[in-house]
Parts: structure tokens; C-alpha cells; sequence
């Protein structure tokens, strides 16, 4: 059967749309330079492509908390020791009072004394609690401390061995409660005010026994307390 007439007609349109196109392609890809083409080619594939979204840095906080505290309190961090190489650290507005860094830190009851008013370190010394008698020296050390000031303690390694009870009630009459707790490498971290009283709602005093089935198999494992102090106490 031979093609109708408007078939005939729809394929001639075909073929003269499909030269049309050839031939409008040849001439553009003459007349238009091909940078023109290339760059906005190269501009799409910007916008199209999905954006990479970090996080923000997280700001470093004074002592390493992890929330900062209210303008113009005092920061502090306490830190055991652990095992046989992690040392203690005293950390008070963001200053290392005792720590390896500074080469003041040593087995036994580490103590800072700080001056409230101004926040500056007063004296820091360690006192080897395993060998040797230096109980007495820690009492007059801590008796020694001024009124208004904040005492900051903590342990590394054994701090109960040689550690005698008329020194013990001391540090009780400053506010601890686990004083008289303390054992064979007990980890103990402890913040006290003198001649002043420290908020009830800031955390004060922690204690943590060796066991030899930690990670350090009967050396002490590590413990901490920090907050913040309101400038305003005295």
C-alpha cells in the first residue's frame, strides 16, 4: 500500500528539522568560542556540587572543662595519678600548678596553695607518704597556708602509708571527709578553703581504692574533680 500523503508530509518536516539542527550546530560551534561554553559548564558543575559542612572547632575551655564557667569565677582541675607513669596535675585558672610539665610533681599528697583574692599560686610542694617521715612536714605546711586561702590536694602513687593521724585530723577540720579512708594507694583529690566556706554545690572531694583488677593491676587508677569558685566568697 503506498504511503499516504500526510505521512509523506510528517517525515519531510523529520528530516528538515533534523538537517535544521546539523546545521544550527555547525554554525555555533563555529561562531561561539569554546571558552564561553567551557566556563559556564565549569560553573554549574560548582554549584551543583554538595556542600561540605564541618563542625566547628570546639573552643578550649580554661583547665580543659568542657563548659566554661560563669564570668569571673575561678576555674580549677584536679587530677591522680594513675598507674605507675601518669602523674597528678593541679590545674588552677587555666595554670599548671603542679604537673610533670613542671617538674614539682611527686609520689605521696601533692598540695597547691593559692591565694583567693588574687587566684596566684602561693607555694606547691609533694610529700612522699612511702618513705620517709614527712607527715609533720605536710601539717606545718598546710598550717602555714594564710587565711583566705584555697588548698588544693591531691595523690600520686601511695598517700596513706606514712600519713599520721594528728595530720589526717588537720585536713578533716578543713573539710574532708574521706581523709580517714584513705589506703595502700588510694586515689584522692580534695579542694578546701581556709578561713572562708566554699559552696555546697561544688564538688570537693572524691576518693577511688586500688584494685588489681583495673587497668594498672594494683597501681591506682586515676580520678578527678574540678568546677568553678564565684569570686565573691570573702
Amino acid at each position: 500500500m503506498p504511503p499516504k500523503r500526510h505521512d509523506l508530509v510528517k517525515l519531510a518536516g523529520l528530516l528538515f528539522a533534523l538537517m535544521a539542527a546539523w546545521y544550527m550546530g555547525c554554525f555555533f560551534a563555529t561562531v561561539i568560542p569554546k571558552d564561553t561554553i567551557v566556563v559556564p559548564i565549569a560553573n554549574l558543575q560548582e554549584i551543583v556540587k554538595k556542600p561540605v559542612l564541618k563542625a566547628p572547632v570546639p573552643k578550649r575551655q580554661k583547665c580543659d572543662h568542657w563548659s566554661p564557667c560563669p564570668p569571673g569565677d575561678y576555674a580549677y582541675r584536679i587530677l591522680s595519678g594513675g598507674g605507675r607513669e601518669k602523674l597528678a596535675k593541679i590545674c588552677f585558672e587555666d595554670d599548671l600548678l603542679i604537673s610533670e610539665q613542671k617538674g614539682n610533681v611527686g609520689r605521696g599528697i601533692n598540695i597547691a596553695i593559692v591565694n583567693y583574692k588574687t587566684g596566684k599560686v602561693i607555694s606547691a610542694s609533694f610529700f612522699d607518704m612511702w618513705k620517709g617521715d614527712h607527715s609533720e612536714e605536710m601539717m606545718t605546711f598546710i598550717k602555714n597556708a594564710p587565711e583566705g586561702s584555697l588548698l588544693l590536694m591531691v595523690t600520686h602513687d601511695d598517700g596513706s602509708t606514712r600519713l599520721k593521724n594528728s595530720t589526717k585530723k588537720l585536713v578533716e577540720e578543713l573539710g574532708s571527709k574521706q581523709i580517714w579512708n584513705m589506703k595502700f594507694r588510694s586515689s584522692w583529690a580534695f579542694i578546701a578553703a581556709k578561713g572562708f566556706k566554699l559552696p555546697d554545690d561544688i564538688q570537693k572531694e572524691k576518693i577511688n581504692h586500688s584494685d588489681k583488677r583495673n587497668r594498672y593491676g594494683g597501681w591506682p587508677a586515676e580520678i578527678q574533680i574540678e568546677g568553678c569558685i564565684p569570686r565573691n566568697l570573702i
